[in-house]
């Protein structure tokens, strides 16, 4: 069963009445982290309900990265199957960055195929496609093989000309934009990434940046604009329905930008 979430607007009276009477309204701060509940609050989350800043990103830390299991790079071509089914369409998978639907069968490299994409790419932090963060199903999706390589390893960050066939995605010299409605899910990919590997289990520690052109280097920007996807493109039930069969049936652990994407704020 998909978490249940209750989410909490922001209170704007304040600010509101503030306006009325002619006085300054107090500054915004940070969304609290329990402003949304849902359903594993109490039990899986339950060391993170209520923190902030660096306790809370080291408690989902602990939470994300305790009893996982760990698939293949091959077997990732059948969990996304299931995880990026097309539930209008289940014999398709429904494809990043382009949102088409596809069928299952052609996954492969070809012209026409859908091919495993690293959200967080491979080359930043170089750990390629080693079980751990290469195969991790949290940040890999099904993508049009030529889409995929035209994003290759670039940041994120707005702007850009038009992808052939990528369904309103956006790119330049030195940054990638997905579609609109992929944008939230791209974020809180990759946000969960640099929650889930922080340098010791062996590979790099991942952490969001401000920068394009990060290279080999173990960062993914641009950390304001991932931020701003995250609060404009809330999490869709494609992608709470995806976060619930990675672990039910796959690794175990959860996205918890998913769940709470107030979390965001609440340590970056």
């Amino acid at each position: 069963m998909l978490a249940t979430r209750i989410r909490r607007g922001k209170s704007v009276a304040l600010a509101t009445a503030a306006v009325l009477v002619g006085l300054t309204a107090p500054a915004l701060t940070a969304t609290p982290a329990a402003a949304t509940t849902t359903a594993y609050d109490s039990t899986y989350y339950k060391n993170a309900v209520g923190k902030t800043g660096t306790s809370l990103k080291s408690s989902l830390h602990t939470i994300i990265s305790s009893n996982v299991s760990k698939i293949s790079y091959s077997a990732v071509w059948d969990a996304l199957k299931v995880t990026d089914q097309d539930p209008n369409n289940t014999s398709n998978v429904l494809l990043l960055y382009s949102g088409v639907s596809r069928s299952k069968s052609l996954n492969g490299g070809d012209v026409g195929d859908w091919n495993r994409e690293h959200t967080w790419a491979k080359s930043h932090g170089d750990f390629g496609e080693s079980i751990g963060p290469g195969t991790d199903l949290h940040h890999l999706r099904a993508c049009d093989v030529q889409v995929n390589s035209i994003r290759g390893n670039l940041d994120f960050d707005n702007g850009g000309s038009a992808v052939t066939n990528g369904g309103g995605s956006t790119v330049d010299s030195d940054s990638f934009a997905p579609r609109a409605a992929d944008r939230g899910d791209v974020a809180r990919m990759i946000l969960y990434m640099a929650v889930r590997y922080d340098g010791g289990d062996g590979f790099a520690d991942l952490e969001p940046n401000e920068k394009v052109n990060n290279g080999s280097n173990p960062y993914m920007g641009k950390l304001s604009v991932l931020k701003a996807w995250n609060e404009a493109d809330p999490p869709s039930a494609f992608e709470e329905r995806r976060n619930q069969v990675i672990y039910d049936t796959y690794q175990h652990n959860r996205n918890p930008f998913i769940d709470h994407p107030e979390w965001v704020e609440a340590i970056w």
